[in-house]
């Protein structure tokens, strides 16, 4: 996966710092909440109650931690859409909703996952994309 890529070994020791335009005392005093937001859609074809549908949120929500880093910062403003449109007419039972939920983490980051790999920078990007290593 990642085109074989991978992470580069050794880890360079800039890798390992945590960095954040936050860090900077004036870029600090002008970050806004909602800065770093990242926005997504979970969605399903099985039958889903309300608080079902909210559940798959939150688990696809977890795969935000296991893609991203640092995530839940004050500048972010992450939400996630869980969508269930119930064509399959499948009603889950309890072993399979939360099977259904712990797919919905590891979809999400594999998803972010792919999406910064498949990323092609456009004209006056400021940062590299991961296919320009």
């Amino acid at each position: 996966e990642f085109g074989g890529l991978g992470y580069p070994h050794p880890m360079p020791d800039d890798a390992k710092k945590i960095l954040l335009k936050f860090r900077d005392k004036h870029a600090a005093e002008q970050a806004e909440t909602g800065a770093n937001t990242t926005i997504a859609v979970i969605a399903t074809d099985a039958v889903l109650t309300k608080a079902a549908a909210k559940r798959l949120a939150i688990s696809a929500h977890d795969g935000f931690v296991r893609a991203i880093w640092p995530t839940h910062t004050p500048a972010d403003g992450d939400l996630v859409f869980a969508l269930a449109t119930g064509k399959s007419g499948i009603e889950l039972a309890p072993n399979d909703a939360i099977d259904l939920y712990a797919a919905a983490g590891a979809t999400m980051a594999r998803a972010i996952s792919r999406g910064v790999f498949a990323a092609t920078p456009a004209e006056g990007d400021l940062f590299p994309v991961w296919s320009s290593r």
